[in-house]
Formats: structure tokens, sequence, C-alpha cells
């Protein structure tokens, strides 16, 4: 009796990788989604890796409106829900809040193509396989990335090790734990601790 023949499985390094297990590209190579082999080997769908882990979201939320009733409106935008931010031919990040001058912005295209003053991050968001000191090494990368375009501030939250790392253009760039009071742009200033206690996160 003929024996059926069963296709071999590809390995995940051997399959095509589809675009939408992209999160970014920074310094012209694509960065994919954490999980994203968990999906070309169909142990988890599209929509299990691509929305954020509740905590993250909470905090996201929590500082998103804290910043938005302490920032002049007026002046700035206030945005948030991963914008697009366009750097140059093959670099496009993506971020969790991000303050721009409303006169430096033309609302047109797909993403931001102008520098925005601050950046705010909650965690890492890509498999960092490509960095050799893994997390770190991605999170300095970006930061130096959004520094060079002219961000003048990346304040980067990691919720497990409550650390904030606070790089502004021209300073030295500072660790700091959760209780320390931030400076964000003109005179906002942030206590992560303070507000994720009074909206009773922690």
């Amino acid at each position: 009796m003929a024996t059926e023949m069963v296709a071999p499985e590809l390995d995940a390094a051997q399959q095509p990788i589809p675009s939408y297990l992209i999160y970014e590209t920074l310094n012209g190579r694509p960065l994919y989604r954490k999980g994203y082999k968990d999906v070309l080997a169909n142990r988890k769908t599209p929509g299990e890796i691509t929305g954020c882990r509740y905590l993250q979201a909470i905090i996201v939320s929590a500082l998103y409106l804290y910043l938005g009733t302490q920032t002049d409106r007026k002046k700035y935008w206030v945005v948030t829900n991963e914008p697009g931010l366009h750097i140059q031919l093959g670099d496009n990040l993506s971020n969790d809040i991000a303050f721009y001058l409303k006169q430096d912005v033309t609302v047109k295209g797909k993403f931001f193509d102008v520098a925005p003053k601050v950046v705010v991050e909650v965690d890492i968001k890509v498999d960092f396989e490509a960095f050799p000191a893994k997390a770190m090494d991605y999170v300095y990368e970006k930061t130096q990335a959004m520094l060079d375009f002219g961000t003048e501030r990346v304040i980067w939250i990691t919720t497990q090790s409550r650390k904030v790392l606070v790089a502004t253009q021209g300073e030295t760039w500072l660790t700091l734990n959760w209780d320390a009071t931030i400076p964000v742009l003109d005179d906002v200033t942030l206590t992560i601790a303070d507000v994720l206690t009074e909206e009773g996160v922690i």
C-alpha cells in the first residue's frame, strides 16, 4: 500500500514574512512584532500579537489623559494610538504618545514627517533578536534615531522594572525610578507613580 507523503513544515526562518508582521523599520531594517514567529508557526493568530498587553494599554491611556490636560492644546497636538513617524526612506517608527507643535504639522498623509517635540514610549513591542544586547540596544538605537531626527526628549517607561529612561537633546541620558519628577515639555512635568496611583493601577 502506498504511503501518503506529507510535506515538511517550513521553518519560521525560511518563510517569507508578511508585511503586517512588521512593526517598524529602523536604520533600514524591518523590526518584526513580538511573537511573529508564533504566527508563522501557526501557534497564534496575527490578532493575538498586534494588540498590546492590558497593562501597557492602561498605562498609555492614563499618561495620555494626564498629559493632555497639562499641555497647551492650542499649541500642541498630543497624539496616541501608535502614530507613524517617517524619518527617512526606509525608516518608519511608531510612538505610544507624541507631542507635535501644531504649526509644524500639515494634516495630510499616512505618517508624520516632522520631528515630534517629545515622545513617550511604554515597553517594547518588537522582537529584538536583531540586537546583540537585546532590549536595551533597541531602546538606545530607536531613541538616538528620534533625537537625531530632531525630537527634543524621549521618555521610555518600562513596566517590569518600573524604571524610566529620559533622553534629552544635548544632555546626559538618565535612568530614574517611577517616583521621580520628570520634565516633559515647557512647564509640564510627570511623576509616573503619582499618575498611576491616582488611576488605581499601582
